[in-house]
């Protein structure tokens, strides 16, 4: 559901939140800020962000109906 904090650090190359913050800002990622000054990250906004649910939807095959299925009934 949210980044960990490992996975912020690998994403913006950074281990302190206000230069985790800038370096977000400069890859268009959104981010929340937690009371305690920790970052709070989408990972299905990183994702969609960087393509990787377009790149998914490009694997799945294509859906169609099952015709013999009918000449059956």
């Amino acid at each position: 559901m949210f980044l960990t904090d490992t996975e912020l650090a690998d994403l913006t190359k950074r281990k302190r939140a206000k230069a985790q913050q800038r370096q977000l800002n400069a890859m268009g990622i959104q981010y929340r800020v937690r009371a305690d000054g920790s970052l709070v990250v989408l990972l299905a906004h990183v994702e969609r962000l960087l393509g990787a649910q377009d790149q998914a939807a490009r694997q799945r095959p294509a859906r169609a109906p099952n015709w013999e299925a009918l000449a059956h009934a």
